[in-house]
Parts: C-alpha cells; structure tokens; sequence
C-alpha cells in the first residue's frame, strides 16, 4: 500500500511491432493504460494516434510525483526530434525490448 499523500504519474514512450512510430503519453496508471491502447478501448481507438498505429508496446517510461511534472516532461519529449528520443529509449533500453509484461 502506498503511503497518504504519494502518487505515482508516469512519461511513456510506446511503438507499434516494427518499431517505426513512436507515440508519448502520460498517465497515473501504467498498466491499466498499456491495457487500454492493447485493447484499442475508449479512448483509444483506430481514431486515435495510437490506435491508428497499433503503438501498443512500452519502450520507456519515467515515474513522478506530481502529474504537473509528469505532463511537463511529456510536452517536452514531444518536442523533441526523434533521433534524441531514440537516444533516450537507448539509454533506458538499450534493445528496445516491449515491457509491457514487466509492468504490474
């Protein structure tokens, strides 16, 4: 059980089978959001960036404290070229393996 007053917010990085989209979230639940794009559900549908992509599979992801901190490093992965995002999953992943089963 999580102490009074701690949360966990989360930055991830998410690419479809042949590792050639790479899509950015933010959420407060990691698996039950990995569920959700594995499932294509609400919100996520073939509508959606990800849905359209299949960018189900989890490359990267970094934990806060505050979702302000959370949405504040997406917005600036976003903004990044995607030569320094690869350089990123590379030092976090280094064989862009999915681990999306290494998240409870």
């Amino acid at each position: 059980m999580k102490p009074i007053g701690t949360h966990n917010y989360f930055a991830y990085i998410t690419t479809n089978r042949n590792k050639t989209v790479l899509y950015i979230g933010v959420t407060n639940n990691l698996s039950a959001r990995l569920f959700q794009h594995q499932q294509n559900a609400a919100p996520y549908t073939h509508t959606s960036f990800a849905g359209k992509y299949n960018a189900y599979y989890l490359l990267y992801y970094e934990r806060f404290g505050s979702i302000e901190h959370a949405i504040e490093r997406e917005k600036e992965l976003k903004g990044w070229r995607r030569s320094k995002k690869e350089k990123l999953i590379n030092s976090f992943n280094p064989e862009w393996r999915f681990l999306n089963d290494e998240i409870e």
